[in-house]
């Protein structure tokens, strides 16, 4: 191991070590100790008693996944200096003000400490807005789900089963006290938790025609100690998420990438569990989501209240940078995470680097290399081709055609690889529906240079490598700038064709490829 390898470990794992002082110094003491009785650990999809593990008797087993090391992490604490609209508000943790909606007092907990079937002092909630963003990330602690007054389908079915359902079906519409926070304040017991000034201010609708976030936090009450009874604990941390436009990629990735962050603000140790509030069919989607945290199940699949020892609720992705960036200017660039260290710059960021190392990581795959690896043969070309798939239960089967002639655009470009004599290369047939989440990626990391027609498919590109270079066919119908701002705040190289409508000339096509291929010295 060289000298340089060496600092950088020392560096990640240093770093490593902040996270962990600074999320157990900055988080109340009642989620680490006073568990009930009958406490439940998570174990993959399904929560399980100590009843049935008699050996933990009052300490947790963690079921969380590690954080892998990514080269391209920084930290993610607090810095009240984060500029306003800088990069590091867009996509880091720009989440600087604090709003303390409730908190439990040490003398609470002393007094009710041995209550060891309720959250023993009372629940604590608080929230961390973002100016730039206009959304916060909240976070508390002792709080019950009653899923019963959570009105939606079930989730998580087949899709195949549930062919024509409406989406209103499959949205929550929260009851009050769909969520309800253990107090011990008498003068507390049966008010809301959040009145209509904090959530305007906080939680503002903006263009959002449904913030199912800001309806969740309206449903929330405080109750005595009395009436908070839990048929489930679930000790480790969970975030709770509703998903818009959830079979879409494109939509999915924001989702994902407000998740990741809404973990790393709040300081989490290791990968939360998941809780989907929310009632949409399975998808393929859903494979990423597993391998991206810790577990996942929907609330509908819990048959009484549950209790959270801490619960965390990120911004709908509608509030990322990644979907705000179409309608309002992110003037940003990607940069390594090494120079950004030494040197910050507002204008400059690593964090779609660093989440793009997270899913592939995720996934198992090796994140320490800058380079994309060669093939003995040669550099992969990887075409992203749009198929048709039955995405969702009001969805037809049919994707609609952002190149007419994408077919023969791929074949022109595999006949002309084949006489390619400046180097062999290896044209990659994307047909992504049908291949796993896990070979989709795959196929992105291993790229050199990756090819496609605007479409949903190309949000992949958030996990390229360092190196790989985008080639973006551009129907007339749909020039919107999706995966030229991806390629842009990632730092890659990002060509585009043009094109007078959805029919693309193939030797125009293979022209720029071959230009492309030049600069590689193939």
């Amino acid at each position: 191991m060289n000298k340089k390898t060496l600092k950088i470990l020392l560096s990640l794992f240093a770093l490593n070590s902040i996270t962990l002082y600074l999320y157990f110094s900055s988080h109340p003491d009642h989620f680490r100790h006073n568990f009930p009785k009958n406490h439940y650990i998570t174990t993959g999809n399904r929560f399980s008693s100590s009843e049935n593990h008699p050996n933990l008797h009052s300490s947790v087993v963690s079921q969380s996944k590690p954080w892998p090391i990514l080269p391209s992490y920084l930290p993610w604490s607090q810095n009240p200096n984060v500029g306003w609209r800088s990069c590091e508000g867009y996509f880091g943790n720009g989440f600087t003000r604090k709003i303390d909606l409730l908190k439990t007092s040490p003398e609470i907990h002393r007094k009710f400490g041995e209550n060891r079937d309720s959250g023993g002092g009372g629940g604590w909630f608080r929230c961390f807005f973002s100016e730039t963003l206009q959304s916060s990330i909240c976070e508390g602690g002792v709080i019950r789900m009653n899923p019963e007054k959570i009105l939606m389908s079930k989730g998580g079915e087949k899709l195949e089963k549930v062919i024509g359902r409406g989406e209103e079906e499959e949205l929550p519409i929260f009851e009050n006290g769909a969520f309800e926070i253990e107090v011990n304040e008498r003068t507390k017991i049966g008010k809301k938790l959040a009145d209509e000034n904090f959530l305007n201010k906080y939680l503002p609708e903006g263009e959002i025609s449904k913030h199912t976030m800001r309806e969740l936090i309206d449903s929330i009450r405080l109750v005595g100690a009395n009436d908070f009874h839990c048929s489930e604990w679930i000790e480790e941390p969970s975030l709770l998420i509703t998903r818009f436009e959830y079979a879409n990629l494109f939509h999915t990735v924001t989702d994902w990438y407000s998740a990741y962050a809404a973990s790393r603000v709040t300081g989490l140790p290791s990968r939360p569990h998941l809780v989907f509030v929310d009632g949409h069919c399975e998808t393929q989607l859903e494979e990423t989501w597993r391998a991206l945290f810790s577990s996942l199940t929907y609330a509908k699949n819990f048959s009484g209240p549950v209790c959270f020892r801490h619960a965390i609720l990120s911004p709908l992705g509608y509030e990322t940078a990644l979907f705000k960036g179409l309608s309002e200017s992110i003037d940003c660039i990607g940069a390594p995470a090494h120079d950004l260290w030494q040197n910050p710059n507002d204008r400059k960021t690593a964090r779609l680097s660093e989440f793009g190392e997270m899913i592939r990581a995720a996934f198992g795959f090796p994140v320490d290399r800058q380079n994309i690896p060669r093939t003995v043969t040669g550099p992969n070309v990887l075409f992203v081709r749009r198929e048709d798939y039955l995405a969702h239960p009001r969805h037809g089967g049919k994707v609609q055609p952002r190149l007419s002639n994408e077919q023969e655009v791929f074949d022109s470009i595999k006949s002309w690889s084949l006489n390619h004599t400046e180097c062999k290369l290896n044209v990659i047939n994307g047909l992504f529906a049908h291949m796993s989440m896990k070979e989709q990626v795959r196929a992105i990391q291993d790229a050199s240079v990756i090819v496609g027609a605007h479409g949903a498919g190309l949000t992949h590109i958030v996990s390229a490598a360092p190196k790989a270079i985008i080639l973006e066919i551009i129907s007339s119908e749909y020039r919107r700038p999706h995966f030229a701002l991806i390629a842009q705040w990632k730092g890659l190289e990002y060509h585009p064709i043009d094109l007078e409508g959805s029919y693309a000339d193939p030797p125009v096509v293979i022209d720029k490829l071959s230009s492309i291929l030049r600069s590689l010295a193939c």
